[in-house]
């Protein structure tokens, strides 16, 4: 979280992609200890560290987890590198696009992020 700002890296966001991490959070906010309030500021500070983009085309299916399909679309629309995940295995198929499908900790080595 440190990094974030440090122009080493951008975060994309689509407004599904938005929904979805409030949706998640808010399903683990027990577990995770936090509150609607807290959710609210947190999907409302990714807002505001992020690069909004509008998902104009749709290329589905092309991945093996329909619900992942709009990560991908993003990613294809803000010209990414790289989809970092812990759920790599779902994302196969992403390099026909020139993604690299990285977990966060490869994404720190490969950025320098990590001592």
């Amino acid at each position: 979280m440190s990094l974030i700002g440090s122009g080493r890296f951008e975060i994309h966001l689509s407004v599904a992609l938005a929904l979805e991490y409030e949706e998640v959070l808010l399903r683990q906010s027990n577990t995770l200890r936090l509150t609607q309030e807290d959710v609210t500021d947190l999907v409302d500070a990714l807002c505001a560290l992020s690069q909004h983009h509008k998902i104009y085309f749709r290329w589905r299916p092309q991945i093996r987890d329909a619900g992942d399909e709009s990560v991908l679309e993003l990613a294809i629309a803000a010209r990414c590198n790289h989809i970092v995940t812990y759920n790599q295995k779902d994302f196969s198929g992403a390099e026909k696009f020139g993604l690299k499908v990285v977990t966060p900790k490869e994404f720190l080595q490969e950025i320098g992020g990590l001592k």
